[in-house]
């Protein structure tokens, strides 16, 4: 028989003579350590619990013999007992003038009957019956069962206004005293952007003295105003449409309006640097280029400028003179 295996094994897996040989041999070894923890495990010896049995008995003996004979027993208060209260029928009642007993012969429970007790002592009495539908722990269907038996109306009645004194005495004005602000005109004509002092500016409601100041400086800075939306790129109003809007609504621009040009090829760099859509980084390669390469001759050229993007050239555009 073991020859047979070994033979199965040699055709099975193509082992040779020596391989299988050691295949065999570790086969054997692995059957060993499999029966090793069986064979050589040492014998236990077999617990005996009388011993510890007799010891325990003899412990409890000692300790019974050591309790006092005489050991007052604690005693607690019996904890008070309810009464089952009897059920009634359902009939038409007043809740302000029912007790806790009463609400539990209406079929309550008695720690909800506690608690519309007092609930009505804290508002000082039921006047609808939507207070006691907002009753904490009453549930819709013993709202249902108990409302047409309520004397009470549906809903709260309306609060009444009161008139509180005021702790300040009202200031009287006369009638020839000016207002510390002037009022704003509320159909105001439009005018010219260009042309505009603050004076003007500030009758649109919205601008103030600063706003119509920063209106003024950014059109100086720009070389006048083509478009009245040019007032969103100001600081102030970027963050403020409606303001914008009413600029759009309340001024315009005249249509044969020219604004200041912008001397590219003799304005120094301070002064180029001044107008919004330069600055001072783009004035300066503006400066550089035309010292290297000579005077712009047309709007294009300003395209040979890499920094300078099309949005940007876009809006200078309408100030360039050449």
């Amino acid at each position: 028989m073991l020859y047979s295996l070994r033979r199965f094994v040699r055709r099975h897996f193509g082992f040779s003579r020596a391989e299988t040989n050691g295949f065999a041999l570790l086969l054997l070894l692995m059957l060993g350590l499999l029966a090793a923890p069986a064979l050589l495990r040492p014998a236990l010896p077999r617990y005996d619990p009388a011993a510890d049995r007799q010891q325990l008995e003899q412990l409890a003996a000692e300790l019974a013999a050591a309790r006092p004979a005489n050991v007052p027993r604690r005693s607690y208060p019996a904890r008070p007992g309810y009464a089952r209260v009897p059920r009634i029928p359902l009939a038409p009642f007043n809740p302000n003038s029912v007790d806790e007993t009463g609400w539990q012969a209406r079929g309550l429970p008695r720690f909800l009957a506690e608690r519309l007790v007092k609930y009505r002592n804290a508002i000082g009495g039921f006047k609808a019956k939507e207070q006691i539908r907002r009753a904490y722990g009453l549930h819709d269907t013993t709202y249902r069962r108990l409302a047409p038996y309520l004397l009470l109306p549906e809903q709260l009645p309306p609060r009444e206004q009161q008139a509180f004194a005021s702790r300040y005495p009202e200031r009287p004005y006369a009638s020839s005293e000016a207002p510390r602000f002037p009022r704003k005109p509320r159909n105001l004509q439009p005018f010219d952007l260009n042309t505009a002092d603050t004076t003007q500016l500030m009758q649109i409601r919205g601008i103030g003295r600063k706003l119509s100041a920063r209106v003024v400086e950014y059109r100086e800075r720009l070389g006048g105003f083509i478009s009245p939306g040019q007032a969103a790129e100001i600081y102030s109003l970027r963050d403020a449409p409606d303001l914008v809007d009413s600029l759009r609504k309340y001024t315009y621009v005249a249509p044969s309006y020219q604004p200041a040009p912008i001397d590219v090829n003799n304005g120094s760099f301070e002064e180029i640097s001044q107008h919004p859509y330069l600055g001072k980084r783009l004035a300066r390669v503006v400066v550089a280029y035309r010292q290297q390469h000579g005077p712009f001759r047309t709007p294009d050229d300003l395209r040979k400028i890499r920094i300078l993007d099309e949005a940007t050239y876009q809006k200078l555009l309408p100030y360039l003179r050449f």
